[in-house]
């Protein structure tokens, strides 16, 4: 039994007409949960739809730094959309949230710009730490700003830094704080050495598993549109790298994930 605990189910690239047969293949897969991760409010509001229509489906709900400016600065009706939305009884997650230093700001000055990510930033770890959540965090070309805007709420939360793909050294202090880190398809890559490393390395208990679906599918997929599904490749390429078998993998992860996200019975 395996877990994606990061899939953009509400993504354009996956059509409402083919969700079902999304769904059953990841059950053949063996991907028996998956997380829908918000990055806007409308997609958030979207994941608890899925959630409510598919057993097997989880909604984390949160606004991602690359949308930050379409947020008015002075209008607070976006958090309280969702605090009222975090009250869903299959809501298990604040995020996608952190901080995104790739990308550049469509208006503005890139100083205003990140300033505005780590303001909403730290509005969500306020409101996770508030409600009782745990958070998912981004940080693209940002991992020591995002860690040191963190970094205060550690022992309030916990954070999974999502699409993690640095190396144990890196990863070793966010573990030491309570904090966990994600593996995508990335780790199968050829070229993911130090992400590999990583992987094979961690303790038990450290680390979860992921797609980023429909972004960054794993061998031999890649290129390809990701799915919830390829769970299982990145999976079974991270048992081998740490010499244990798929159950086994699945086993540990699962039980990371269940700690984690501290799902409800339904």
């Amino acid at each position: 039994m395996l877990i994606d605990t990061h899939c953009h189910l509400a993504s354009s690239k996956f059509g409402a007409d083919e969700l079902d047969e999304l769904v059953d293949r990841a059950v053949e897969a063996g991907v028996t949960r998956i997380i829908a991760i918000g990055t806007t409010l409308k997609d958030s509001r979207r994941n608890i739809d899925l959630a409510e229509r598919y057993a097997g489906v989880f909604a984390a709900i949160g606004i991602h730094p690359t949308y930050v400016l379409e947020l008015p600065p002075t209008d607070q009706s976006w958090i309280r959309e969702l605090r009222d939305m975090a009250a869903h009884p299959k809501v298990v997650a604040i995020g996608e949230i952190g901080l995104d230093f790739y990308h550049a700001p469509d208006h503005g000055t890139e100083d205003a710009y990140y300033a505005r990510q780590a303001e909403v930033f730290r509005v969500q770890l306020e409101l996770a730490g508030e409600l009782n959540y745990n958070v998912i965090v981004h940080q693209r070309e940002s991992y020591d700003a995002t860690v040191a805007v963190v970094r205060p709420f550690s022992g309030k939360l916990r954070a999974v830094f999502h699409c993690f793909t640095g190396s144990a050294e890196q990863a070793a202090p966010l573990i030491a704080d309570g904090h966990l880190v994600s593996f995508t398809g990335i780790t199968t890559f050829k070229s993911a050495v130090d992400v590999q490393a990583c992987a094979k390395g961690l303790a038990s208990g450290s680390f979860m598993l992921e797609t980023d679906a429909p972004y960054l599918a794993p061998v031999p997929y890649r290129g390809k549109r990701c799915e919830p599904a390829h769970t299982r490749n990145t999976a079974e390429h991270i048992a081998g790298l740490r010499g244990l078998s798929i159950a086994e993998l699945a086993s540990e992860t699962t039980a990371t994930a269940e700690a984690f996200f501290r799902f409800p019975v339904v």
